[in-house]
């Protein structure tokens, strides 16, 4: 069944925004836009019925054109920007879609172990000697330590089972990373980074973009993933 838009009605026909020659706009701040067409059309009264003895210089003609160029360009530029930050929001959607069920890497010094445990990297400025991995509970507790020992520059991955000193399972939930370890002979703490699965992905038409939900740890925005593992 095919709906028929031929239906006239007085009181409709008044909402439809007309010129007086029956060209229609589609809202009301277009139809008080002023365009290239009118913009020509007032200059070429304006002419018309300058003072013969005032003529307009032609400096302040060309300044009149130039703005109204200026101007138009401007709009036009905007216009081509809104797209193309519509067709990068779009691009960057459907990238983040493809992330769900993936493992990523976040920069975050807590983790989030659903019972196999939490991997990531510390991020050595300078070759470390005597790192030292602390897992610790909310409370600051030390659950387990993984020795690393002496470590040169870079990135250094570390694997927790998810168990205690005593080797025993530990519930599961968020746990906090600490790394330690001497540089140059000073103690340092160097950052670490987590393994975190994407549970869903919450799009947004602001700047940010897409933020990507991980299990357990809350919402990222997708610029701040360093790495995409399999899930």
């Amino acid at each position: 069944m095919s709906i028929d838009t031929t239906v006239t009605n007085p009181y409709l026909d008044s909402m439809r925004l007309e010129t007086s020659d029956g060209a229609k706009y589609e809202t009301e701040e277009e139809r008080s836009e002023l365009t290239q067409e009118d913009f020509f059309a007032l200059l070429t009264q304006q002419l018309a019925y300058q003072d013969p003895f005032k003529p307009v210089e032609n400096a302040e003609m060309i300044s009149q054109m130039t703005s109204f160029s200026t101007a138009e360009g401007i709009t036009q530029l905007n216009d081509q920007i809104g797209d193309m930050n519509a067709l990068m929001s779009s691009s960057q959607a459907l990238q983040a879609s493809t992330l769900v069920g993936q493992n990523v890497l976040v920069p975050a010094n807590t983790g989030h172990h659903s019972g196999d445990g939490i991997d990531g990297i510390v991020a050595l400025e300078l070759p470390t000697s005597n790192l030292t991995i602390r897992i610790e509970d909310e409370t600051g507790q030390v659950i387990n330590t993984i020795e690393m020992g002496d470590q040169s520059a870079g990135n250094v991955k570390f694997e927790w089972d998810g168990t205690d000193l005593a080797g025993n399972p530990v519930e599961p939930g968020n746990y906090i990373i600490r790394a330690n370890g001497l540089q140059d002979g000073k103690a340092t703490e160097p950052p670490t980074a987590v393994y975190a699965n994407v549970q869903s992905v919450s799009l947004s038409n602001s700047l940010d973009g897409a933020t990507l939900n991980l299990s357990g740890l809350g919402g990222i925005k997708l610029s701040d993933v360093l790495e995409v593992a399999e899930g």
